[in-house]
């Protein structure tokens, strides 16, 4: 089934920011920052969130415009966004986080693109300084911190697992690893476009892409405030969240995956043959784990050699 896309420009009488919204049939016109306002189900805050960014923004002087995607919200999101002076896109079927953002983007015409959630728990006033660390790195983090008091505890074990993980796989620390406050260099994002998900993982996919690219990456610490309505995210999205880190790194780092693989192989090997030694009866599994290790060695230095020729700066 085909997905439509509407955008609605404000009406004339609201003017908007230092630069005028274009007209849906025209390319935006060109600010230094667009900020892309991903909303599902957000009626309860949606134009509190437009508002504060709108005042903060202009009270820094800064030329920017303010992109809403109404994410097939059932309830008033949409209509409340459109009164407000924010350009709004509409998805008629919720596509997800990262469909709404990736939308959102390609609509900007500008430098830097900064993200920010729906639902009052960023603060909009860190914008401007987070703009100018950015002039001088490819993306900017938010960092919530030990500020991150309104987790749900359920969540905090699947969280630690996955920053965990992903640690370890990129080899640096990621304090942050899915903040939902960033501004980013666009230049810098637009090579990693075909790669970011539709889902939640939009922001973990674009950390871990810019880190293994050697990208320099700021995180700044924030206030991380309580959330207005429902959380969308479910028990289900931690397997998916793994599933991509594995994935990512597989494509930037991939011998993270398969040197650690194929020596536990190895080592089952090892164990099994002075097992067999010891009972006077050697076996052929000893050799099929060898070779198996071997053979998930050999894979991981092709990958590794496609991945420096065809990903890596």
């Amino acid at each position: 089934m085909s997905t439509t896309m509407d955008i609605e420009t404000p009406p004339a009488e609201r003017p908007f920011s230092k630069s005028a919204p274009a007209a849906p049939s025209q390319k935006a016109a060109h600010v230094e920052l667009s900020v892309v306002i991903p909303a599902y189900n957000e009626e309860g805050a949606i134009k509190e969130t437009i508002a504060e960014v709108q005042s903060v923004l202009t009270d820094a002087g800064v030329d920017f415009d303010i992109i809403v995607v109404n994410d097939g919200s059932t309830d008033q999101t949409y209509e409340r966004a459109k009164e407000t002076s924010a350009r709004v896109i509409n998805q008629p079927e919720n596509a997800g986080y990262g469909s709404s953002l990736k939308r959102g983007i390609a609509a900007g015409n500008s430098d830097f693109v900064a993200i920010i959630d729906a639902d009052g728990t960023y603060p909009a006033r860190y914008l401007p300084a987070m703009l100018e660390l950015a002039r001088d790195a490819e993306m900017v983090v938010g960092d919530r911190g030990a500020a991150m008091k309104n987790v749900p505890l359920i969540r905090r074990p699947a969280k630690f697992i996955l920053n965990s993980l992903a640690n370890y796989l990129a080899q640096k620390k990621i304090p942050d690893l899915n903040s939902g406050l960033r501004v980013i260099n666009r230049a810098a994002l637009k090579p990693f476009t075909p790669l970011l998900p539709a889902g939640f993982s939009f922001t973990t996919t674009s950390t871990l892409c810019m880190l293994c690219s050697d990208m320099r990456v700021i995180y700044t610490p924030i206030e991380y405030g309580e959330r207005i309505g429902a959380s969308k995210i479910k028990p289900t999205d931690f397997f998916s969240f793994i599933l991509l880190v594995v994935r990512i790194i597989t494509l930037f780092n991939p011998l993270r995956i398969f040197l650690p693989l194929g020596g536990i192989l190895f080592a089952l090997g090892v164990i099994k043959l002075i097992y067999d030694i010891f009972m006077w009866n050697l076996s052929e599994t000893a050799v099929f784990a060898f070779l198996a290790a071997i053979m998930i060695w050999s894979l991981g230095l092709i990958a590794d050699m496609i991945s420096r020729i065809n990903l890596r700066p």
